[in-house]
């Protein structure tokens, strides 16, 4: 697992937390979020979006910086910071 971490990772447990959260919550194929929880919602969801604040977190960047816009028209398939899905092949995950 510490072999997939970047090397600027500073608090490895916030981003092993981070990938769980945005793996959790990768788009839907309709375009939504696909957790449970979300449920309706436009994806980037809340959840996604701070999970991307806590992979930047983690990797020493700052608390003040801007968040992910709310709604977007589309997704890309390279979200701004990578999740598990991304690396690791799509999984279930409780999170």
């Amino acid at each position: 697992m510490h072999r997939d971490r970047p090397d600027d990772v500073t608090d490895p447990l916030l981003w092993r937390l981070g990938l769980d959260i945005a793996d959790a919550h990768a788009p839907a194929e309709d375009g939504g979020c696909a957790h449970l929880l979300c449920a309706g919602q436009e994806w980037p969801c809340a959840p996604w979006q701070q999970a991307q604040r806590a992979l930047s977190l983690a990797r020493g960047g700052s608390a003040d910086a801007p968040q992910a816009p709310a709604r977007q028209t589309g997704w890309s398939t390279s979200p701004a910071l990578p999740s598990r899905a991304t690396e690791h092949g799509r999984r279930d995950s409780a999170a």
